[in-house]
This record gives structure tokens, C-alpha cells and sequence, in this order.
């Protein structure tokens, strides 16, 4: 008995993330116009946007309750979606499929160039959660794997809701 698998037996999507990290947080107009330009890109699987929560009410202190009138938490327009930024665009995080990994990142590299004046750094590697952990099942649930979409394995806190955190652009 063979304990060999052999790549036709398994539905595997080969892909690798691209870390963009500016060297300063971007202001929403330059991270949607980065972002457009980055949509148009072949080979994207999902993007993530990580930065510094902007929250919409005070947590603590005298002005507890109180909005938050900051200038970033607004809504960004990608792809003809509308997406509402809750936090500062500190990092974005690309996972691309693996056929063209270095000419992808050529042309993100253009794109920064374009886009960017103040420096920026791109990284390749795995930087998002590539198995299933115990706050996916305490979000779903057993035996989710098969109901949920596995570009959301390892996204969202347990107690978020998903609505607030993941939007889908098609």
C-alpha cells in the first residue's frame, strides 16, 4: 500500500500571500486607488486590510458613548463595492495563486510606485491561517467545513459577526 498522494487526487489551490506594508498609515482615497488597481490583477484569491481599529463611540473615559469623528472611517469605493474602512489601512494583505507569483508582484510593485511616495515594503510567504483552529469551530461550529467558504478560515474573532468584518467584492 502506497502512501504517496498524488496531486490529481486533491482539490488544492496553490497560492502564497504579498504583504504590502507602506511605510505610513494611507490615508482612504490612496488605499482605494491601490486597491482598484490591484483588482484588476489576475490570480487574486482574497485581500485583507489590517490597521489600527477606528471606532465609531468612545470604549472609556469621560467621553464614553460619544462618536468618534475621525476623517479615515469613511466608505471606500473597490470594484464598484462599496466598503466601509473601520480601521486605519496599515497593511494589506494579497493571497494570490501561485501560476505567476513573481509578475504579480511586479505589477504591485508598479502600482506602490504610482500610488505611493513615501516608501512602502512587499513581502512574499504565508501570512493568514491556512488550517482550520479552534475559533473557526467556535464561530461555526462542528462539522463546518463543507457550509462555509474557505477563503474565511481564520478571518474573524469567534464572537464578531461577519457582517461587520468580511465583505465580499466580486
Amino acid at each position: 500500500m502506497s502512501t504517496e498522494v498524488d496531486d490529481s487526487e486533491i482539490d488544492v489551490i496553490k497560492a502564497s500571500d504579498v504583504k504590502i506594508f507602506p511605510y505610513r498609515i494611507l490615508k482612504p482615497k490612496t488605499a482605494e486607488k491601490i486597491l482598484n488597481d490591484i483588482f484588476e490583477l489576475d490570480g487574486i484569491l482574497r485581500v485583507l486590510i489590517n490597521g489600527e481599529n477606528l471606532p465609531q463611540v468612545v470604549n472609556m473615559g469621560p467621553a464614553k458613548g460619544e462618536p468618534v469623528n475621525h476623517t479615515d472611517r469613511t466608505t471606500i469605493n473597490i470594484n464598484g463595492n462599496e466598503v466601509p474602512l473601520s480601521v486605519s489601512v496599515g497593511e494589506i494583505i494579497l493571497t494570490v495563486q501561485l501560476d505567476n507569483l513573481d509578475d504579480f508582484v511586479s505589477q504591485v510593485n508598479d502600482i506602490l510606485d504610482k500610488h505611493i511616495d513615501f516608501g512602502f515594503s512587499v513581502s512574499t510567504g504565508i501570512f493568514t491561517k491556512t488550517t482550520t483552529s479552534v475559533s473557526d469551530y467556535m464561530k461555526y461550529g462542528e462539522g463546518f467545513e463543507g457550509r462555509v467558504d474557505s477563503r474565511l478560515i481564520g478571518l474573524v474573532d469567534p464572537s464578531a459577526k461577519s457582517s461587520e468584518s468580511v465583505r465580499y467584492i466580486r
